[in-house]
């Protein structure tokens, strides 16, 4: 990835960094959530912005209900347009404007993307040239809640059937390098010949990550193109401090300059490429392993050639073993010894990290707290794992291996190797490319054989390919999926020092490499010690909720943390009970977390919202109900829920009917009370339709959120400590009114003095 950002006095052609960051200071000045005024200040500035670079801007917007969990909102797209000389298909440059709930700034989650696609807008339109293609833009809305502005622009913009191809930019931390991934419900081969044709500098991508993502829930705007439009698209996200993403550390100030850099490195080229050829002509049946390395860039290769890749792998590893026998080079008792250090290594080192992690847990709990699992201290703890196991592999072959036996020994690591890549071929296949550095390893134990003392440096030569081709794994897993995965991390060292060993096997001083690696994993250990609490910089996230239930009128702290700290035990003490003991049905988190503790404390007068029933008659013995929910204040988000033994024959949201299931009826197959996240712009009300038996009893129960519990004149909060930040993943420094309603216990709406049977 590039070394440094591009100032801003380079060429008007070029991206620079510098340049883009003058805008992502305006966008990321302030926590601009889905609804929040500062959302409002954001969508002006970014249609501001493409105005002054001559495209035409409109706001599209729209109500989109997802009814498998049940969100509404209604997004306010940013959509703009280049015209080009002779389109046949668009180009779309994708990312959207709406930061986290509620403490983020976005500034990498999403501004980075704007801000990538602004400045390579400018260096582009600097040539002077018109592109062939149309090139669309779109900064959606409302991603960080469903995805919901790209749904909207999929299922109603009337230029969707003109997108021929997709350019996505997103963010899961602040910094580390840029990683691309393809969306197609295709083969890939084309889309990755035309990458490689558009030649990015710093090209970061893989088929694994392909495979794996197209095995995984995928949530991402660009992926709502593919699925339900079946456009294809690259998307570009750097994972790296995952420990800012969705916190108030998603700051401008905590954007890797170098990240942002490498973003345009990919968008420029991209867009002078692609705004020029047929994007009509990118779909193939035909899937391609690729893998980045150093100086080739980016290597490519049908999957057709994984299988006699495979077998001539085989091949040459069983006539290896023959040749190696017969010049009295390898023997049987020796092969098999060598299994005995690897398999201990592997054996060993798993169940260090699986469990080493599980006791780092206990011994800290505040790490719970850091919910997607990366905490400050992360790559301290990826170090410490990797070295200790690298003690115990430089112990185990030390104690179980000569370096005269190396070339027998080297059978083993190989064979595992051949394992995993017929795994590959078998199941995975976009990992086609670990069969490099097997290759090269065979290579090298023909040198083995041929020679009692192979040159090293010749050996270090050939191992280069497997270093730079799997040490990032070593890294990737655990930053990206949380330190739950260190274990793989264990287990690709162990996988990784089988290729190398051809070199290791010949260190006489395995013994001091063994003591130095434990010394160096317990320095690395004691340092994570003392970077495991928390501080200014490295925060603790906290959460508190003050819910009122207006049934009962009673009034709770309530809070999502098991580790209470000096501010959240200033509200609820320090023996609060169980939350489920007073407050049902939390907001709702990402990792499924509920409420943990629970305090009762005076009641506020803070207005519920109201309700008026519309409609309430008779039809084909159907009662059909029509009633809105009113906000009396400033509301962000609004929960509805009904017993789930309630199946209603139809249901509809402000006008968004939701589709019944395989028995007719509407969420009758639902696993939980829960029928409705309302995400609110502009105060809007919320109207509920429904039908259903009517000797049927409904009540609802609403819970509206507002996120305004530090600025609510009836509160006075004090000032949360700066090791603390507001917990990302759930709603947290809101104020929640709950109320339960039955229908039949509300105002008959007035009868229709011109039709009154319609009221009957």
């Amino acid at each position: 990835m590039p070394t440094e950002g591009a100032p801003a006095d380079i060429s008007t052609s070029e991206f620079s960094s510098e340049r883009a960051l003058i805008h992502l200071k305006e966008i990321a000045k302030a926590p601009h959530y889905h609804g929040s005024e500062e959302h409002e200040r954001v969508r002006a500035y970014i249609v501001s912005q493409l105005q002054n670079l001559g495209l035409e801007v409109d706001i599209q917007e729209g109500f989109v209900l997802t009814p498998n969990y049940g969100g509404l909102d209604k997004p306010k797209n940013i959509v703009a347009r280049l015209k080009g000389s002779s389109s046949s298909k668009a180009l779309m440059l994708l990312s959207h404007y709406d930061s986290a709930l509620v403490p983020s700034h976005g500034a990498s989650d999403a501004g980075s993307g704007i801000v990538t696609i602004l400045e390579s807008l400018r260096a582009y339109l600097a040539d002077g040239k018109t592109p062939k293609n149309d090139i669309i833009v779109l900064i959606s809305d409302a991603e960080e809640i469903g995805l919901d502005g790209a749904k909207l622009f999929v299922r109603e913009h009337p230029w969707v059937n003109e997108v021929g191809l997709v350019l996505n930019f997103e963010a899961r931390g602040s910094g580390g390098p840029s990683n691309m991934i393809l969306e197609t419900n295709g083969g890939n081969a084309k889309l990755v010949q035309e990458f490689k044709k558009a030649n990015p500098k710093y090209p970061v991508a893989s088929s694994l990550m392909y495979s794996i993502y197209k095995m995984l829930p995928n949530d991402t705007d660009s992926t709502i193109f593919r699925e339900e439009a079946d456009i294809d698209g690259f998307f570009f996200a750097f994972i790296d401090d995952h420990f800012d993403y969705h916190t108030a550390n998603d700051n401008y100030e905590n954007l890797d300059r170098n990240t942002l850099q490498h973003q345009g490195s990919y968008l420029l080229p991209l867009l002078h490429h692609f705004s020029e050829i047929d994007l009509s002509d990118l779909k193939s049946e035909e899937d391609y392993v690729y893998a980045n390395l150093p100086f080739l860039k980016l290597i490519a290769y049908p999957f057709s050639w994984i299988l006699p890749m495979l077998i001539l792998c085989v091949i040459l590893f069983i006539g290896l073993i023959f040749f190696g026998i017969s010049k009295k080079r390898l023997n049987a008792k020796a092969i098999g010894k060598g299994f005995v250090p690897f398999l201990l290594s592997l054996v060993v080192s798993g169940i260090a990290g699986f469990g080493g992690w599980k006791l780092l847990l206990v011994l800290y709990p505040g790490y719970e707290e850091i919910q997607h699992g990366f905490t400050y201290n992360g790559h301290l703890y990826i170090a410490f794992f990797v070295l200790l196991t690298l003690g115990l592999l430089f112990y185990f072959y030390r104690k179980f291996s000569k370096s005269e036996d190396t070339a027998s020994h080297f059978i083993a690591p190989l064979f595992f190797w051949i394992i995993i890549n017929t795994a590959v071929f078998m199941y995975l296949k976009g990992a086609g490319y670990f069969i490099i550095p097997v290759f090269f390893g065979l290579l090298s134990l023909w040198i083995l054989l041929r020679q009692q003392r192979p040159n090293l440096l010749l050996m270090t030569l050939l191992a280069v390919p497997a270093l730079f081709i799997f040490s990032p794994l070593i890294q990737f897993f655990p930053v990206g999926l949380g330190l739950e995965m260190l274990m793989i991390s264990c287990v690709f060292t162990v996988l990784l020092f089988g290729l190398v060993l051809p070199v290791f096997g010949f260190y006489k001083m395995k013994k001091i490499l063994s003591i130095v690696s434990f010394l160096l994993a317990l320095v690395f250990l004691i340092t994570a010690h003392f970077k495991s609490g928390f501080s200014e910089t490295r925060q603790k996230p906290n959460s508190l909720i003050f819910y009122q239930n207006e049934n009962t009128g009673k009034s709770y702290w309530v809070t999502y943390d098991n580790v209470l700290d000096e501010w959240t035990e200033g509200y609820l003490g320090d023996t609060p009970e169980a939350a489920k003991k007073y407050v049902d049905n939390p907001s709702g988190s990402k990792y499924q977390t509920g409420y943990s503790y629970a305090v009762e404390t005076p009641s506020k007068e803070i207005p519920a919202f109201d309700i008026k029933l519309n409609k309430d008659t008779l039809v084909n013995g159907l009662r059909n109900v029509v009633f809105t929910m009113i906000p009396q204040r400033k509301v962000n988000k609004i929960n509805v829920y009904v017993d789930k033994d309630i199946m209603f024959n139809t249901l509809a949201w402000n006008g968004k009917s939701v589709k019944a299931d395989s028995t007719g009826k509407v969420y009758s197959k639902r696993r939980s009370n829960g029928l409705l996240s309302y995400y609110i712009t502009d105060n809007d009300s919320l109207e509920v339709s429904y039908s259903i038996a009517p000797d049927t009893p409904v009540s609802f129960t609403a819970i509206e959120y507002s996120f305004d519990l530090f600025s609510n004149p009836q509160f006075t909060m004090s000032k949360r400590p700066n090791y603390t930040m507001p917990k990302p993943f759930v709603i947290t420094d809101a104020i929640a009114i709950t109320k339960t309603f039955a229908i039949d216990e509300l105002p008959k709406p007035v009868l229709d003095s011109i039709n009154p049977t319609l009221n009957e």
